[in-house]
């Protein structure tokens, strides 16, 4: 039995991987987690997996909790994330919360020899350089949950790297794949939300939207595989039913397909490297589906995408910028202060403004997301 820790367990990945867990009892047990502001959830989770540690987002949950659950250790803030990321009884770290935050406790987590299932994608695309040195150096396998870099994973099994031509990340295009830019002038946080293809957060929907979670993505290829972003391609398919793609210096290619479902990479990580059987997932049916739909990336039409391309192969603290304002420009779109097309203005301001830093050092990196975050603010 795999022991795991999970951050951001009232997430969207997060509640996914705790319904893996509970499709197999005797393969893994959850034995610390954290949980955002959904005070109820977190409840309704804790009586079902039993943990022995929970990290709360707010102190008002942790002594809200505390009370009614006596038998657990309880802790709670920043320092809870790191706490339950480093529990000792852990052997897995599930990173699932939303945003920078979940770097520090990472870096902890490697350092305390814990094998990384990771889907918080601001780990890699602010420090990757740091992330990846210490897992090489801590031997620690870092597996992703990602779906297109799962796919990656997946396909790259029994191959060689030395044998890649490039990295083919596919994306669904999002809510508004269909419109074009003037369109994009008055569309609606509730549009916005409204993905195709896949049942996600708020946040990510809308980078899904805007083209960035793609860009994070392929920042995130970068360092997952040792990949120069000259190989590594973004192509539209709408369906989401080819996750991801390998193309080898002979010209073969090797796809990983699978119905739009995140529970999939989800066990994949855990269970690596092997497999068990999920039942509640919706097989895939070629002769049903019939077509897929394959398409060029517009880098003009999805200018997320760009900045992320130029602030990856830049590095430096770039990356870190990027993330910064767009988390800052995001969360301002879904409270309604700017509309859509303006997360892409205040992200090329920031860049813009930024004096970029090589190699910086995890506290650099710490000043700068603050900084970014202080500076789109002021333009909001």
């Amino acid at each position: 039995m795999k022991l795991i820790s999970l951050l951001g367990a009232t997430g969207s990945i997060g509640q996914q991987t705790l319904d893996v867990i509970l499709q197999h009892p005797n393969e893994f047990k959850l034995v610390a987690m954290s949980v955002g502001k959904n005070i109820d959830l977190a409840r309704k989770m804790i009586k079902e997996h039993c943990p022995e540690m929970v990290a709360t987002q707010e102190k008002s949950g942790y002594d809200t909790l505390k009370l009614e659950f006596p038998n657990i250790k309880f802790t709670y803030g920043e320092d809870g994330l790191t706490e339950v990321a480093t529990y000792d009884k852990a052997e897995v770290l599930v990173n699932a919360v939303l945003g920078s935050v979940g770097l520090y406790p990472t870096l902890q987590a490697i350092e305390s020899k814990k094998t990384i299932a990771i889907a918080n994608k601001e780990t890699l695309v602010t420090a990757g350089h740091l992330v990846m040195e210490a897992a090489q150096r801590n031997k620690v396998a870092l597996l992703p949950v990602d779906s297109e870099h799962s796919a990656i994973f997946q396909a790259l099994q029994g191959e060689k790297s030395k044998n890649i031509e490039r990295l083919i990340l596919t994306a669904s295009g999002g809510s508004f794949r269909d419109k074009t830019r003037k369109e994009l002038e008055q569309v609606t946080v509730k549009e916005a939300l409204n993905h195709p293809n896949w049942s996600m957060g708020a946040k990510i929907t809308i980078d899904s939207a805007t083209m960035m979670n793609k860009g994070l993505e392929v920042i995130e290829a970068h360092w997952l595989f040792s990949m120069p972003y000259d190989k590594i391609s973004v192509l539209l398919h709408k369906e989401s039913i080819i996750h991801s793609m390998i193309e080898f210096h002979d010209s073969s290619i090797m796809a990983q397909l699978g119905t739009p479902d995140m529970r999939v990479p989800i066990q994949y990580a855990l269970t690596y490297p092997d497999r068990l059987s999920l039942k509640t997932s919706k097989r895939l049916n070629l002769a049903e589906i019939a077509t897929l739909h394959f398409k060029e990336m517009d880098f003009e039409r999805f200018r997320c995408l760009a900045f992320a391309y130029e602030a990856g192969k830049k590095g430096g603290t770039l990356p870190s910028v990027l993330n910064a304002a767009n988390e800052v420009a995001v969360a301002g779109f879904l409270e309604g202060k700017i509309k859509f097309l303006e997360i892409e203005d205040l992200i090329e301001k920031a860049l813009l403004a930024h004096d970029n830093i090589s190699n910086p050092s995890l506290t650099t990196i710490q000043e700068i997301d603050k900084e970014t975050r202080q500076f789109v603010h002021s333009l909001l």
